[in-house]
């Protein structure tokens, strides 16, 4: 499938990233806005919070883990001033609308279920909520939504948040197919992965060394005491086996977790033949 570039004006307010954000896409009628929590009620009175529109609260949960919730609205600021009274876990929210008169009841209500999904499958953020309801539409109406959600997403990504991306969205390609890469050791440690956007991902189900080494840096085993504390390294048969896919900030990072020692990334991680990262990165 071919894709094309776009041309995204973002506008700061005040000047600042602190403040209210504006995000358009040229040849697009749609409009994002980010805010703060604390300045909403700075801006409610602006013709974007007046509008029906899908929004994302944005923060953390009480596992310091990223969350949101994802909801729906015909008038933005009014909701949001109900979610400042009844939700204490959000600090930002990211909402979509329409310059026109494009977006009703039943077309937000449809973005609503379907970022819902989207999020939940990208499994980025905990979306502690039920799943809403999503109305009957034509499929011609569908098709429309479904190009505005498109740039909901890229315009969500663009201002910092990427809840609506999949792991494997991020993962580099190589002629149309996925680059898989392995990091074994001769005592049993093997770890499957991908270059990313993002760094470097680890598969579901592999296996890292369980005792680790002097030479593993404190950031790294911090990191890998943080990951059994939250169940994303379980033990197994004598090792530490990865209960989800999960990002390193770089392919050492990923080869260092997965040995419990220090380790080169570039050299660690081989194709299936034998060929190491570093060359394939040249």
């Amino acid at each position: 499938m071919n894709t094309f570039g776009k041309t995204i004006r973002l506008f700061l307010i005040d000047g600042t990233a602190n403040s209210l954000t504006t995000a358009e896409l040229s040849n697009w009628t749609g409009i994002g806005i980010k805010v703060p929590r604390i300045k909403i009620k700075d801006y409610s009175s602006r013709a974007e919070f007046r509008k029906p529109g899908v929004y994302i609260l944005i923060g953390k949960d009480e596992n310091n883990e990223d969350a949101a919730y994802i909801g729906e609205a015909e008038i933005i600021a009014d909701r949001l001033v109900q979610h400042i009274a009844n939700k204490d876990f959000w600090n930002e929210v990211l909402f979509f609308g329409s310059k026109d008169k494009y977006l009703n009841k039943a077309s937000v209500k449809y973005l609503e279920n379907r970022l819902y999904e989207i999020a939940r499958n990208a499994g980025r953020h905990v979306i502690d909520q039920n799943l809403p309801t999503r109305p009957e539409l034509s499929e011609a109406e569908q098709a429309e939504l479904e190009e505005f959600l498109s740039n909901i997403k890229v315009l969500t990504a663009s201002l910092g948040h990427r809840i609506f991306e999949s792991l494997e969205e991020t993962v580099i390609q190589n002629e149309t197919k996925q680059q898989i890469l392995f990091c074994k050791n001769g005592a049993g440690a093997s770890s499957k992965g991908s270059p990313s956007t993002e760094g470097f991902v680890v598969y579901k189900d592999s296996l890292f060394m369980l005792d680790e080494q002097l030479s593993l840096t404190n950031s790294i085993s911090a990191e890998r005491r943080e990951m059994v504390e939250e169940g994303i390294l379980q033990t197994e048969g004598g090792f530490y086996k990865l209960t989800k896919d999960y990002i390193f900030t770089s392919s050492s990072r990923a080869a260092a977790a997965t040995l419990a020692r220090s380790a080169s990334g570039p050299i660690e991680w081989k194709t299936e033949e034998g060929i190491q990262l570093k060359y394939l990165e040249i």
